[in-house]
């Protein structure tokens, strides 16, 4: 870490930068804990009796049409650099017109520098939903109503993602651990916020408990963000270790359980739909699934779960850095399409009444 940079804007922007760098380059992904999607296979249908020329992936989110059941998830924002990274997936998002999120508009908060990072998106993807994108530390300390105004009008905002990011504000060198009062406040945000409100873990899921008090605070759409993926502990752990050095602030065995921390995002899709089911008045909530997904196979299965849709960031972001996201993004829609002819579901509604069966019980 460069300690000359000290302004909270400078630090900030390093951090973004340290951010991508170290997820397109580091090993920073979960290690004995998958998405648990490689415990479940889907019954073969022998006789489809459909034409695979008329499969449709057309879904709604929020009320949208959209073109797959596919998201591109919150990355990246407020520095230079971002403002090409986020054309790039605007455009990929306008081309496959499905939606995007953007990374966390604190910056956008803090000073006028690079909004336009942010702003690119809407003039890159002028069809599509596009998400702002707020952490659950600014949310806990109290939102004005002016910078909810700022950030939606920004990039014309569909809805607001709300981060809940605990573990990775833990091992952040400058993390904020002060959750306190979330709850209430993110009740205040949903109740006086224009667009509706996404709440999304980043790596360390949502369980159905915690689905229930967002739900009850006003969220309507949850993203689980499951363990399976990116360890952002593992990336924060990695900026701490270059700013302080082999600094101990845990034992090596509790750092190992830590690093790896989460519920899968598999679990977190089944306990989030039985408590749909359980209370009726929950019927209209969204399940995004993200965390892991590496495939069209994997986004089968989460709808198989009881996902609407699914998000997939750092295999996005690293498609990208190879210059490969266009073909990656149709890849998976091909596999997902795959699925759905061997399966007779000619619709994404028809997909979500097949079989699906645990091939062995996970080891916990």
């Amino acid at each position: 870490m460069n300690e000359k940079l000290s302004t909270p804007s400078n630090i900030t922007i390093e951090r973004k930068l340290n951010h991508v760098e170290i997820c397109l380059h580091g090993n920073v992904s979960f290690e004995g804990k998958n998405t648990g999607f490689e415990h479940y296979s889907i019954e073969h249908q022998a006789v489809p009796e459909i034409n695979y020329a008329d499969i449709n992936l057309t879904t709604t989110l929020l009320g949208r049409t959209i073109g797959s059941p596919l998201m591109i998830s919150s990355m990246t924002g407020g520095y230079h650099e971002a403002a090409t990274l986020n054309r790039q997936f605007a455009q990929a998002a306008e081309h496959f017109r499905i939606p995007l999120g953007v990374g966390s508009m604190r910056q956008a908060l803090e000073n006028n520098e690079h909004r336009e990072s942010f702003a690119v998106v809407r003039k890159a993807a002028p069809s599509v939903p596009v998400f702002a994108n707020i952490g659950a530390p600014e949310v806990a300390a109290g939102l004005e109503g002016s910078q909810i105004e700022t950030m939606l009008d920004l990039i014309q905002a569909d809805g607001l993602i709300v981060h809940i990011n605990a573990a990775q504000e833990l091992f952040q060198p400058e993390g904020n651990t002060n959750f306190h009062g979330f709850l209430d406040q993110l009740a205040s945000l949903t109740a006086k916020t224009p667009v509706p409100v996404i709440a999304k873990e980043v790596g360390c899921g949502i369980s159905g408990e915690a689905a229930r008090l967002l739900i009850e605070a006003g969220v309507k759409v949850i993203d689980v963000a499951g363990a399976g993926g990116t360890s952002w502990q593992k990336v924060e752990e990695v900026r701490y270790t270059k700013r302080f050095g082999a600094e101990n602030r845990f034992s090596p065995e509790g750092l190992d359980e830590l690093l790896n921390w989460g519920i899968p995002t598999s679990e977190c899709l089944s306990e989030i739909s039985k408590l749909k089911k359980d209370h009726p008045q929950y019927q209209s909530i969204e399940i995004i699934a993200s965390g892991g997904i590496r495939s069209g196979i994997d986004i089968a299965k989460a709808i198989l779960l009881g996902a609407s849709m699914a998000a997939s960031a750092g295999m996005l972001l690293k498609a990208l850095h190879e210059g490969k996201l266009l073909q990656t993004i149709e890849l998976w829609l091909n596999d997902l399409k795959a699925v759905m002819f061997l399966t007779g579901s000619l619709s994404l509604e028809q997909l979500q009444t097949k079989r699906m069966t645990l091939k062995h019980r996970p080891t916990l």
